[in-house]
């Protein structure tokens, strides 16, 4: 839990605050714009909500924060509001998790709700309240693993749940040696009729992104939006692979359509096809040019 007295001498007075264990995973940010921004290479408050809606997406900031370093002067009574709330709705059937991690550096998860068995994208924390909630939303079929970085609770998911998780081999490690559905190779795999596994080295060597519906795309650590270049990118400064191998990876993933880019890290996007299209172009271009 956040602790008063290593409040960040940047926050706003208010009840809000962050402390000085932030590890600038950008999460509150992201979520909650309105209240949270960067500075000294950390968060803080910089407007305290000023009303239900504002409130609301404040605690659900505090409750996804990795290292709980977001904290509440007075002992908030919307706690469990606020738990309720999650996973919260992006569009159409798919949700994020929330009770981001710290072992995956606050890396979101995402839940794909389907008639045929729910898809979780990524391991979330594993808390009670999230557990209960996700109980409620349906059978949990496969968990999908976009790489080795982001895979946190992943055995108390599948021990829970009786999900099988999806990882290529190229990112097994000893504490995912028992995956059930280990993927190789570079081919794209049809999981299912609407849900299409996208080999996309570079990040890491055996890095995958999901395809739902030729419209929501789950990029874990290969792609997302930077406010302040503007535009699609790769994560140049974390490519712990081959940024050469993730850059034929992103022309190669230019040819398929979709209208959303759901990162694990940095900020989401969504835009019509051909806008994303030239989205994705852009971000060749950049990349060509590092």
């Amino acid at each position: 839990m956040a602790h008063l007295n290593q409040r960040h001498p940047e926050n706003i007075s208010g009840d809000f605050y962050v402390d000085t264990t932030c590890i600038d995973c950008d999460t509150c940010r992201w979520m909650t714009p309105e209240v949270f921004y960067r500075t000294d290479e950390q968060s803080a408050v910089y407007h305290q909500p000023e009303n239900e809606a504002e409130r609301l997406k404040a605690m659900q900031a505090l409750l996804s924060c990795p290292t709980a370093s977001i904290g509440t002067v007075e002992k908030p009574k919307d706690v469990k509001d606020a738990q309720h709330s999650f996973p919260i709705l992006v569009a159409e059937n798919v949700y994020h998790c929330g009770y981001h991690a710290e072992n995956s550096y606050g890396a979101a998860s995402y839940l794909i709700v389907r008639p045929e068995g729910n898809v979780l994208v990524d391991s979330p924390r594993f808390t009670p309240p999230l557990v209960k909630r996700l109980e409620e939303m349906g059978e949990i079929r496969y968990m999908y693993l976009t790489h080795r970085d982001d895979v946190a609770d992943h055995q108390k998911y599948a021990e829970h749940f009786g999900c099988q998780r999806i990882l290529h081999t190229d990112e097994i490690s000893s504490g995912t040696r028992n995956v059930e559905i280990q993927l190789t190779g570079l081919e794209p795999v049809q999981l299912e009729p609407d849900l299409l596994i996208i080999p996309v080295p570079g990040h890491t060597k055996g890095h995958t992104v999901l395809l739902y519906k030729n419209k929501f795309l789950f990029t874990g650590d290969h792609l997302a939006w930077s406010p302040s270049l503007n535009h699609l990118y790769a994560f140049r400064n974390a490519c712990w692979y081959s940024w050469p191998e993730l850059l034929k990876s992103m022309r190669k993933l230019a040819n398929y359509s979709f209208e959303w880019v759901l990162p694990g890290h940095g900020r989401r996007y969504q835009a019509d096809a051909e806008t994303m299209r030239q989205q994705m172009q852009q971000c060749i271009t950049w990349m060509e040019a590092r």
